[in-house]
């Protein structure tokens, strides 16, 4: 992989994080880093660990998770403002990135969270892409 394919890529992963919303498939993320589908797909995940879908499904659970924390929002129409198109599909992924469900995260107090600093916060609280829900660290005694 050369230099420019991965300013190409970071090109791609960009559109992802700032039209996370929008409906974003494969294709025109590949257009975007002026590559094939296939060679962006095999690229991305090359560079980065992850599928271009499962990158972007993780920046859609992350700003879910923050929607879900103001509590003014139902569960569906987080769902639909961070871009997914189907409810169920979006629980499924939530409660296997987060560990519970969407409901259940918004149903709980989330005031302790505010006091962490928010660098921190972000280290904790991504979800984790491997199907595991991130372990809650203890304190070191």
């Amino acid at each position: 992989m050369t230099l420019q394919d991965l300013v190409w890529l970071r090109r791609a992963r960009d559109q992802m994080d700032r039209d996370y919303a929008k409906p974003l498939d494969v294709p025109a993320l590949a257009r975007a880093a002026l590559m094939s589908p296939g060679h962006f797909s095999r690229s991305f995940r090359a560079a980065y660990g992850e599928s271009p879908y499962s990158y972007l499904m993780t920046r859609r659970i992350e700003r879910a998770k923050a929607l879900l924390r103001r509590g003014d929002l139902t569960v569906t129409e987080v769902c639909f403002a961070v871009g997914s198109t189907s409810l169920g599909s979006f629980s499924s992924r939530f409660t296997e990135l987060v560990g519970e469900s969407p409901s259940a995260y918004r149903s709980r107090q989330h005031d302790k969270a505010a006091l962490i600093p928010s660098c921190i916060a972000k280290i904790y609280m991504r979800p984790v892409r491997n199907g595991e829900a991130n372990p809650v660290p203890q304190p070191v005694s």
